[in-house]
């Protein structure tokens, strides 16, 4: 039986925290909005979400791209977590895609940014009609992989991406990199790190 492994980025693969919150701040300045973003900006959701059910009013595929764009363009600060690296190297375990709500030129920008290699497969929002927690983007990152979902391993760090992997059928692993066990309760069991969850996981290493 093969086991692909579908990962999120940010949170699990990537620290980009800082990035995204300047990238909200700014826009929120321009539009007169002044709570923090931290306090509105749910992690694991596609811009475009956010933005249409904060500001209905505004074009939220225009205003996405923009934030996206300045994302793309402010990845200081942006590191590896712990793990990243043995996951996507080439003596990591396969089959493997990376699934975000980020689009291609921001999920790319983040990994060249921490050093780490591109996947083969990577499921961005430019290839789903509905993102996280709608479970198509790991549906799609199964297909691609020519992998059963039920054989499949989602590792998750947000409550948006646990409930998609879950809806997929997928066994989910909460990274307990943004929050706490407690807040990722959905998920069916938990790891500090993806470093923590390969050292105890023993997943399939790479046949290439």
């Amino acid at each position: 039986m093969t086991r692909a492994i579908l990962s999120d980025l940010d949170g699990v693969l990537v620290d980009s925290h800082a990035s995204v919150m300047r990238a909200w701040r700014w826009w929120a300045d321009g539009h007169g909005i002044e709570a923090d973003p931290d306090e509105w900006v749910e992690h694991g959701r596609p811009s475009g979400s956010v933005i249409g059910e904060l500001r209905p009013d505004l074009d939220e595929h225009a205003e996405a791209a923009a934030i996206d764009e300045r994302q793309a363009n402010d990845v200081d600060g942006v590191v590896a977590l712990p793990g990243a690296a043995e996951l996507l190297g080439p003596a990591g375990p396969r089959p493997l895609a990376v699934v975000t709500s980020g689009v291609v030129a921001l999920a790319t920008a983040r990994l060249r940014a921490a050093g780490l290699d591109l996947p083969d497969v990577l499921i961005t929002p430019e290839r789903v009609h509905r993102g996280k927690p709608d479970p198509e983007p790991y549906l799609l990152g199964a297909r691609d992989l020519g992998v059963d979902p039920a054989n499949c391993v989602v590792l998750e760090d947000a409550p948006a991406g646990i409930a998609a992997g879950r809806a997929a059928g997928m066994h989910v692993v909460g990274i307990t990199t943004t929050l706490a066990a407690a807040q990722l309760a959905d998920a069916h069991e938990h790891a500090a790190s993806v470093a923590e969850w390969l050292s105890r996981a023993s997943p399939l290493r790479s046949t290439r």
